[in-house]
């Protein structure tokens, strides 16, 4: 359920009108569907060899990177962390939310309207988030059971629309001549791809906490149900948009923005209340991807010393709530949804969040290839959960090109921003160039100014997993430092 929960998400609801608007065609629609879990699959299988070389090393991709890549030393966690937080807004489902729920009381969209509704519902779930862990866990494990619902539901109503049950009156109409109108621009291949990527995303959720897993071999279980939840969600969102292309006119899909789960139900039900049913449920999925997020995250980065003032980021005070990190993610969503122009900021912020964590896919690809060569050198066996170097490719290709070609130039009338169209990519560049700043700052200036050097403590927990955290160990004499105590690397004064 953990990557079952993650991928569930606004994708499913939002993007299809978007990535046909770039492809062009029903057929590259249903092609690009089918592409992304096979690039899913190719990471599914690398990060099972990474696993069988560090099972009790929960933190997925960060671990995985910092064992391929020690040099410079905490280079990898620290620029992982600062992307973490830079990039842990909410402002995507909230603006979905914000549209479906306009969208259910026939509202127009107004820039300000979508502002106001998206601040507000974010608002409502991080006050919820930072009052009741309890509660808010509980409503997140509700509203996935109602992503589920309403999948299924989508899916049935799809499979009447084409058995001729409904008022649609040719259901296959979009399915003549399919590739009728596609494009080779490269630009918008790769927004149509990091688009579906978007909705898969969270199919490596279990190998964060794969240290946790209590089975005789955690990386099999974790490998098993990751293959069994891609399967299942692939075959999900496939069905979907074959619901969406038989109900809804190709034009009208291309012009839907966020909204063709609204414009499904329009055209199948009319404007009664069945209509309202689906966005309803959409709009709660939302929400539910409000709530938590990467609260957790951001507090276990805290807890690791790469935050200022960690003591006040990983406190749990004063509702056993991780309630710093969630009043961050706030500020980091208000500051990105007004600062961006309202007709733009979902695709915008989408793309944006996907760069920069290309960047780190691409390492973790190569990185397998260099962590095999060290062991071979060092005369260890390989893994049994050895990765297919087809699947490697698969992963290292994906990421590669979505790294490239954004910065072609797309089509005009194909771009998904009204503003120069690889800004995204820019931006996600320079959060990089900050992160490296930040490490130049605080893991090579400071320790020089303050006298001590940064060095990494390991525990291992109660039920044998283990957690790494940075800490100051300063040069003076052992009577000078208060017997020689190590303290956290960046103090909370």
């Amino acid at each position: 359920m953990l990557n079952v929960g993650r991928m569930l998400g606004a994708g499913i609801y939002s993007v299809p009108g978007v990535i046909l608007n770039s492809v062009g065609s029903i057929g590259l629609l249903f092609v690009f569907w089918l592409l992304a879990p096979l690039f899913a699959l190719g990471g599914l299988m690398v990060y099972s060899e990474y696993a069988s070389l560090f099972p009790k090393r929960s933190g997925g991709e960060v671990v995985y990177l910092e064992q391929a890549y020690p040099h410079p030393q905490f280079l990898v966690p620290v620029m992982f962390a600062v992307t973490s937080v830079l990039l842990s807004f909410s402002a995507t489902n909230s603006i979905v939310f914000a549209q479906y729920a306009l969208a259910i009381f026939d509202v127009p969209i107004t820039p300000a309207r979508q502002t106001t509704i998206a601040l507000a519902v974010c608002g409502v779930a991080v006050a919820f988030v930072a009052l009741s862990t309890k509660w808010s866990l509980r409503a997140v494990n509700f509203l996935t059971g109602l992503k589920v619902l309403s999948l299924v539901f989508l899916v049935f109503t799809g499979a009447l629309v084409l058995g001729g049950f409904t008022r649609i009156r040719d259901p296959y109409a979009n399915f003549r001549s399919p590739f009728s109108g596609s494009t080779a621009n490269p630009n918008s291949l790769a927004t149509a791809l990091v688009k579906t990527n978007f909705a898969f995303a969270g199919w490596n959720n279990a190998f964060n906490v794969i240290g946790e897993v209590r089975t005789r071999d955690p990386v099999r279980t974790v490998r098993k149900a990751g293959l069994l939840s891609l399967l299942l969600i692939a075959c999900l969102f496939f069905f979907v948009n074959v619901a969406y292309v038989a109900a809804v006119p190709k034009d009208e899909i291309s012009n839907s923005g966020q909204l063709i789960a609204a414009l499904f139900f329009q055209h199948v039900f009319g404007e009664g209340f069945a209509a309202k049913s689906l966005p309803i449920m959409v709009a709660l999925s939302c929400f539910g991807n409000i709530t938590v997020g990467q609260t957790r995250v951001l507090r276990e980065i805290a807890r690791q010393g790469l935050l200022p003032y960690p003591r006040f980021f990983a406190s749990t005070k004063p509702f056993g709530t991780p309630l710093a990190p969630v009043c961050l993610k706030y500020l980091l969503t208000v500051l990105v949804i007004v600062g961006l122009p309202a007709g733009d900021a979902f695709n915008f912020l989408l793309d944006l969040a996907s760069y920069p964590n290309l960047v780190f896919g691409a390492a973790t690809a190569v990185g397998l290839w260099v962590l095999r060569r060290r062991r071979r050198l060092a005369g260890l066996a390989p893994s049994k959960y050895r990765a297919r170097n087809i699947y490697v490719f698969l992963s290292l290709f994906s990421a590669i090109f979505l790294l490239i070609m954004p910065w072609v130039p797309p089509e005009p009338g194909h771009g998904d921003v009204s503003f120069w169209y690889a800004t995204y990519c820019v931006v996600g560049l320079g959060i990089l160039v900050l992160c490296g700043f930040y490490y130049w700052l605080w893991i090579v200036v400071l320790p020089r100014l303050g006298g001590y050097t940064v060095v990494e403590e390991v525990e291992r927990l109660e039920d044998g997993a283990l957690t790494a955290r940075l800490t100051r160990k300063y040069h003076f004499s052992v009577s000078d430092t208060d017997n020689g105590e190590q303290q956290p690397l960046i103090a909370s004064t």
